[in-house]
């Protein structure tokens, strides 16, 4: 036996010691459900059903709620006046014909421009730029759909001031109206939904952010699987992302043995909604609850 072959053996049992003795001794952690994820898969439109009237509109709430989703998947931001506001971008350029950034308007400002005028419906029309479709206030969708389910994204980074006061702020709203068994609150930015959590203390459902996602997926494909331990409470993802392929059903059972279920976005197909939810899939995002329709009718009788 050569000497690289004797190396090479050396180090793969001492990586099977490794791995045996922290298989030994570890014992993961599960998360503690939250009410808002019990139950029965349920749907929840994307941006307020973004593909069928303009995103984060009234408009698309109340054509979305009519369909009978369970809740709706919304990013916010907060204003010049340190309002929370429904809204994706940091400037309203690709949703109107004003340019600015949303922290340079206040409220009251943002009320007057017209986020639908940019808005092409299904067919490719623009039916919206003679209709104000107004920006939407967190505090607005919340007391009028209280029996829906909201996740809640917080768009403002760490690093920035308008960030650097939204997770105190969007605690204070969600305490104020007493809807804590209602909402998930997740970012991209995993540092946000710590800060978040500093203030609400696990009393609010937390989803994975990009570093969760990916330690969570890194670990699930490792040896050490049995090490890692979620800081969070339910997984929104994409079917793929570079090379992790999240809609696998032995991940998407690798979380919910940690008592961590997935929700599956950007799903706006029946027969991929039909497919993740036999996978296990606690919910879909989509931007098409029109087509949702069997798979809310199958659930909710």
């Amino acid at each position: 036996m050569g000497k690289k072959t004797k190396v090479a053996l050396a180090i793969a049992a001492a990586s099977a010691a490794a791995w045996a003795g922290t298989k030994a001794i570890s014992k993961p952690q599960k998360r503690e459900g939250k009410d808002v994820l019990q139950g029965r898969p349920f749907v929840l439109a994307h941006r307020g059903g973004a593909h069928l009237a303009p995103e984060h509109s009234m408009l698309a709430f109340d054509k979305s709620a009519e369909l009978g989703v369970d809740g709706f998947q919304v990013d916010i931001r907060l204003t010049k006046d340190e309002e929370i506001i429904i809204f994706s971008d940091a400037t309203v350029d690709r949703t109107s014909t004003s340019t600015g950034y949303i922290k340079d308007f206040t409220l009251a400002e943002l009320k007057q421009i017209n986020f639908g005028a940019n808005f092409e419906c299904l067919e490719g029309n623009k039916l919206y730029a003679e209709e104000l479709i107004e920006v939407v206030t967190l505090r607005e969708v919340l007391e009028k759909y209280q029996d829906k389910i909201f996740v809640i994204n917080i768009k403002d980074g760490p690093d920035t001031y308008e960030g650097s006061l939204m997770p105190s702020k969007l605690w204070r709203l969600i305490e104020e109206l007493n809807v804590t068994n209602q909402v998930i609150v997740t970012s991209s930015y995993s540092e946000q939904i710590d800060r978040f959590n500093l203030y609400a203390q696990n009393r609010v459902a937390l989803g994975a952010g990009d570093a969760d996602i990916t330690k969570a997926y890194t670990s699930f494909t490792s040896q050490f699987g049995h090490l890692y331990n979620p800081k969070v409470d339910v997984f929104m993802v994409p079917l793929k992302s570079n090379v992790m392929n999240f809609d696998s059903p032995k991940f998407v059972q690798f979380l919910k043995d940690l008592n961590v279920p997935v929700m599956f976005k950007g799903i706006n197909d029946l027969v991929s909604m039909s497919r993740l939810t036999r996978t296990g899939a606690q919910g879909i995002i989509t931007d098409r609850p029109d087509l949702a329709l069997p798979l809310l009718q199958k659930y909710q009788v």
